[in-house]
């Protein structure tokens, strides 16, 4: 009976030290480069004024979402300190940052481009 205890507390022990292993490995979505931040593409990121300021939902859909790309999240995805994972209308999931929908803006043409800031004042990069 005691090598059945044992042998449990070592199953759960393993298991708890993969599941630790796997949260520590996600990393962010999004990182910080030249006062912004940008996608793992290295295309800048924008938040939308329109979006609630701490709901974690967007209302950037169909047309918006095509002109203003979501950073989509994997269905899997977890959160990992100040990003969380949304659920769009389409039911995909966004990537949030401390909140604010993520997206990209389908006329910045390479990494660097902040040509969405300030559109129509309701759009901005995204800083941390």
């Amino acid at each position: 009976m005691n090598h059945l205890r044992s042998m449990t507390r070592m199953v759960a022990a393993a298991a708890l030290i993969a599941l630790s292993g796997t949260a520590a490995a996600q990393s962010a979505p999004a990182k910080l480069e030249g006062g912004v931040l940008v996608g793992p593409n290295g295309m800048t990121l924008y938040v939308f004024d329109k979006d609630p300021a701490a709901g974690g939902k967007s209302v950037c859909n169909g047309g918006c979402a095509a002109n203003w790309p979501p950073l989509a999240a994997a269905g899997d995805a977890m959160a990992a300190g100040d990003y969380v994972v949304i659920t769009r209308d389409d039911g995909s999931k966004q990537w949030a940052f401390k909140g604010k929908p993520l997206y990209y803006w389908a006329k910045d043409q390479k990494p660097g481009d902040k040509t969405g800031d300030g559109f129509n004042s309701v759009w901005h990069v995204a800083v941390q």
